[in-house]
């Protein structure tokens, strides 16, 4: 005879593997390369440490993706712990740099508990002055598959679009002149 407990017990251990599949899948995309980290000096800006960094479930969170707009969106995946995430930074900022019209959104994949005291010291350590936002859903198998179905789930990801023109980057890119011909072919190839 199965008991509720024992159902109970079946369904959290289906639940814990499904969750475990998801981080192993985002730790296989982000292997450590401590090396390939940059730090941008832009002495234009500084991280106010007092600003506070939106807390988002994906509700909430979702209506950033889309815009009636023919402005450049970039919304990047990232995570302080993904090296080749944070190894592309840079060419974000610098890409918000130089073209100030485009609007730049890093959606930071981290803990909320770590905001204060581990995400925004990140940010002024980086010189990343880029919107942030923090995306804390725990549903990743559904969000993923609304952003898009044939993403993995592993970061950096990055979506670039405008009202009619929208593309998916399940890589990092590797220089601002990567990020601008990405834009370039996305948004301004006719």
């Amino acid at each position: 005879m199965i008991t509720i407990s024992t159902l109970t017990k079946r369904l959290l251990a289906k639940l814990n593997y499904s969750y475990f599949i998801i981080v192993l899948l985002v730790f296989s995309r982000c292997k450590d390369n401590a090396s390939a980290i940059t730090t941008v000096n832009d002495n234009e800006h500084t991280v106010d440490m007092s600003t506070d960094i939106p807390v988002h479930n994906f509700t909430s969170f979702e209506p950033l993706l889309y815009t009636t707009s023919n402005k450049t969106y970039i919304v990047n995946f990232w995570a302080m712990w993904c090296a080749p995430c944070v190894k592309e930074l840079p060419y974000i900022q610098q890409y918000a740099k130089a073209y100030p019209d485009a609007e730049i959104l890093l959606v930071s994949l981290d803990f909320q508990k770590d905001i204060d005291t581990k995400l925004k010291p990140f940010l002024q350590k980086h010189g990343i002055t880029s919107k942030v936002v923090l995306l804390d859903d725990p549903d990743s198998n559904t969000w993923i598959d609304k952003i898009d179905p044939n993403w993995s789930g592993a970061i950096p990801f990055t979506i670039i679009f405008n009202a009619e023109k929208r593309a998916f980057f399940e890589r990092s890119f590797e220089s601002f002149e990567d990020l601008e011909n990405e834009v370039q072919n996305t948004i301004h190839k006719y």
